[in-house]
């Protein structure tokens, strides 16, 4: 409702701005025709019956010496009745002569009103931001969000059917207290919101923030290489900023219901385990950490564990992680042995040997796809790079 929008805070803000133009003292009254704002603050609290009558009647009030006399906590002025959208809100008050006054008493109630105006087109911006973040924070908690979300998007102009990616970015706030963490996300949520791209975003803790971008381009194609490409400049914007050191992780693209959850859960993962393995970088993609991403979940749970213990007996017997380097480069070299050797600026026989050795302490035949493939398992669950 409109008569939200006067409060005590906003009436003396009208009350001293007022009082610097004219030279009289201004009141401004509630709906109920107490006084909120003055000039005198030994009158804020007091009833005004002169206010009573502009909001009863709906219209100005002038009163004289005379009728001031019959009439409680009143002195000769004028008031006159301030409207938002034709509704009474309040009333301001001019002490003085009621005759002089009745020249600028108009202007001075279509200032005020003015001023009313702006603070309620303030606070719904500002509500409107509050809902469109908790909106979006329904739509990553949940992959089947309550049907009234639907009708809340559409007040907000928002196309829940728009297909969209979730990014998420964290901001090193280091030893920051909490207000400049806020200032700092407040800042980079500022920055993010561009009107051209249509992202939503919403503050999801102390340190992180999550954008929903629309995920198709212009010919209604999902572009991953673009997605990158924007994500790589805002970093290189926010790196030339020097303010605000951040990380982004871009999750996958999904469709239909609940598309938008999952998409800001394999960002998080991606985020989690970019930190993990390549803690150097500022941003990280789905695409380039896929398996480590979806084998997140096992994470913790005897499946890991019974994966892990190939590894486990590697590393017991692998002190200076000579053997395990040597596995990790033959698998990122498509375990070819020409291209491993080089790498590794060693022998093909030294090699050979090492593999061996490998299999000897975790009991997998290396020639075997299925046994290669445990081991590799094992190495993308392992939290040591």
């Amino acid at each position: 409702m409109a008569t939200d929008h006067l409060d005590a805070r906003l009436a003396q803000d009208i009350v001293a701005r007022t009082m610097q133009i004219i030279d009289s003292n201004v009141n401004v009254m509630d709906a109920h025709g107490r006084i909120i704002g003055s000039g005198n603050c030994e009158r804020i609290g007091e009833l005004h019956e002169g206010a009573l009558l502009a909001l009863s009647q709906g219209r100005i009030v002038h009163i004289d010496e005379g009728v001031a006399r019959h009439l409680h906590g009143v002195r000769p002025g004028i008031n006159l009745p301030m409207r938002i959208d034709g509704e009474i809100v309040g009333v301001i008050g001019l002490t003085g002569d009621p005759v002089s006054l009745r020249h600028y008493g108009e202007l001075v109630c279509m200032a005020a009103e003015m001023m009313l105006e702006q603070a309620r087109l303030l606070h719904m911006l500002a509500q409107d931001s509050r809902l469109r973040e908790e909106l979006v924070l329904n739509l990553i908690r949940s992959e089947t969000p309550p049907p009234t979300l639907t009708e809340w998007a559409q007040r907000l102009g928002i196309d829940l059917n728009q297909p969209r990616l979730a990014a998420v970015v964290e901001v090193d706030s280091g030893q920051l207290g909490v207000d400049s963490a806020m200032a700092e996300l407040q800042q980079l949520q500022t920055l993010l919101t561009t009107p051209d791209r249509d992202n939503l975003i919403a503050i999801v803790s102390l340190t992180e923030v999550v954008v929903l971008k629309p995920a198709l381009n212009a010919h209604g194609r999902y572009d991953a290489g673009d997605h990158r490409r924007r994500v790589e400049s805002l970093m290189a914007r926010m790196k030339e900023r020097g303010n605000l050191r951040i990380r982004i992780a871009l999750g996958n693209y999904f469709t239909g219901p609940g598309s938008i959850a999952r998409s800001y859960r394999t960002a998080q993962t991606t985020m989690l385990v970019g930190k993990q393995r390549m803690p150097e970088q500022r941003s990280y993609f789905y695409q380039d950490l896929m398996l480590p991403v979806l084998l997140d979940s096992l994470r913790g749970g005897w499946q890991a564990n019974e994966l892990a213990s190939p590894l486990a007996k590697l590393k017991s017997m692998d002190n200076n992680g000579l053997l395990r380097r040597t596995l990790r480069t033959w698998f990122s070299n498509n375990v070819h042995s020409s291209a491993t050797a080089k790498a590794l600026y060693i022998h093909r026989n030294t090699l050979e040997y090492r593999l061996n050795r490998i299999s000897e302490l975790t009991g997998l035949n290396l020639s075997q796809f299925d046994d290669r493939l445990l081991l590799y398992v094992a190495l993308q669950l392992d939290e040591q790079p």
